[in-house]
């Protein structure tokens, strides 16, 4: 699979558990950490659970794993699945409002995903 259809497959993913504000940033150029960050936000800690289930498992059908996991115990407010040069951070909204990842990176160029999400959901 390309960078491009694992990206469709992610945002997909989220988009079908009702991630909110899913974002994808392309960091290629800024860090040696991956390619691309795939950030977004549950309403709780079952359902930021429920969003990392939902990617690992549509990856896997792909025959794609995450190199590692974390956060993925009770009560965690901020996973993230490690897919080599994408890394998908899943955080609870108050987590994620208090690290803000997009602030951190502003100077990654946001990746175009409203012809991946459903039309009721593109904001």
């Amino acid at each position: 699979m390309t960078q491009q259809e694992v990206l469709e497959v992610m945002v997909k993913a989220l988009d079908s558990k009702r991630a909110e504000n899913i974002q994808v940033l392309k960091v290629r150029d800024l860090t040696i950490l991956g390619d691309y960050f795939i950030i977004a936000n549950g309403t709780s800690t079952t359902h930021t659970r429920t969003l990392a289930d939902e990617v690992e498992f549509q990856l896997s059908q792909k025959g794609l794993e995450p190199l590692h996991r974390e956060g993925r115990g009770n009560g965690s407010n901020w996973i993230v699945l490690d897919y080599a040069d994408m890394i998908v951070h899943i955080f609870y909204k108050e987590t994620r409002d208090f690290y803000q990842l997009e602030r951190l990176w502003a100077d990654a160029e946001e990746v175009d995903i409203t012809p991946w999400l459903k039309p009721e959901r593109v904001e």
